[in-house]
């Protein structure tokens, strides 16, 4: 059975691990190098100050997570945010991300976050390092493309080109309350 639970700085390594395969072997992500775990820690517990951060565990093995962060990081768009997901590569298309993103998503409607995006790479042709499966997944989860920035990622050897999704989660009245953030909605569980 799959469970979805807070991810803690404990976590660091083991989800490190299952980023690392990302960086290595697509380019899912445009990083180069593999933070090290205590890089890895660090950028876990900076989020963790204001967003969730998610695991996905199956009989105490980790098979994905999820985090929210700022989008641009300017105070008014605090109602916004970007997402990220990692699943390990063996339990893709299995309803994992579907369950993480679910989580996350009833999470930050409580916080009071109204728009979410994902900034995703795409090919531009066939690729043996990148496919359309995350823009495809997030198309699934009720996003739609808001922008394509053309060649603007390389690594491989190859040009990528990036596109954002968008998904409205909440209305926009025109003086919001303030966004609650993670630990003061953890604070009242």
């Amino acid at each position: 059975m799959t469970v979805i639970r807070d991810a803690g700085p404990e976590d660091a390594e083991t989800l490190q691990k299952i980023y690392d395969w990302y960086v290595r072997n697509t380019a899912v992500t445009f990083e180069y190098e593999t933070p090290t775990a205590a890089q890895f820690r660090e950028r876990m517990e900076r989020t963790m100050e204001r967003y969730p951060y998610l695991i996905a565990e199956t009989d105490g093995r980790a098979d994905g997570y999820c985090y929210a962060g700022p989008f641009v990081g300017r105070a008014a768009y605090d109602w916004s945010c970007e997402l990220s997901i990692y699943l390990r590569p063996d339990v893709r298309r299995n309803g994992i991300g579907r369950m993480l993103y679910g989580e996350m998503e009833k999470r930050l409607r409580a916080m009071g976050i109204r728009n979410l995006y994902a900034c995703i790479g795409v090919p531009r042709g066939e690729d043996a390092y990148l496919t359309r499966d995350s823009e495809r997944f997030h198309k699934r989860m009720g996003f739609t493309t808001v922008g394509t920035f053309r060649a603007c990622g390389a690594k491989f050897g190859r040009w990528y080109d990036m596109i954002w999704m968008e998904k409205m989660i909440g209305s926009h009245s025109p003086e919001p309350e303030p966004v609650r953030w993670a630990p003061e909605i953890s604070d009242q569980k």
